[in-house]
């Protein structure tokens, strides 16, 4: 069965930078879409960044975060990034790293869509 874990979440000041990892086994990044999503406290949940090819040419981003985060994926350590740079307070939240299958389809990216989460990685910025 799939399995994710994320890291790299703590504590920075704004205009700061945090790279977060979500590591998954038992996964093909043929198979599968992975997205980040991220919850602030009081607020829904919200789509992040996407990546749905394994070469990083098919990806996905909330007008929010476009410009300052970056998704890559690193098939051989069979983890995702998402590098977040000019970081804002109101980028503190949960982030949460999820697998879509493809099924030879286009993704949505959608958090409906994901059949995988993992347990979150706490973003806290501070201005």
């Amino acid at each position: 069965e799939v399995q994710i874990v994320e890291s790299g979440g703590g504590s920075v000041q704004a205009g700061g930078s945090l790279r977060l990892s979500c590591a998954i086994t038992e996964f093909s990044f043929g198979d599968y879409a992975i997205a980040w999503f991220r919850q602030a406290p009081g607020k829904e949940r919200e789509g992040v960044s996407c990546i749905f090819s394994s070469d990083n040419s098919g990806t996905y981003y909330a007008d929010s975060v476009k410009g300052r985060f970056t998704i890559s994926s690193d098939i051989a350590k069979s983890t995702v990034y998402l590098q977040m740079n000019s970081l804002k307070p109101e980028d503190t939240a949960v982030y949460y790293c999820a697998a879509e299958p493809k099924f030879g389809l286009a993704p949505s990216c959608e958090a409906i869509s994901m059949d995988y989460w993992g347990k979150g990685t706490l973003v806290t910025v501070s201005s």
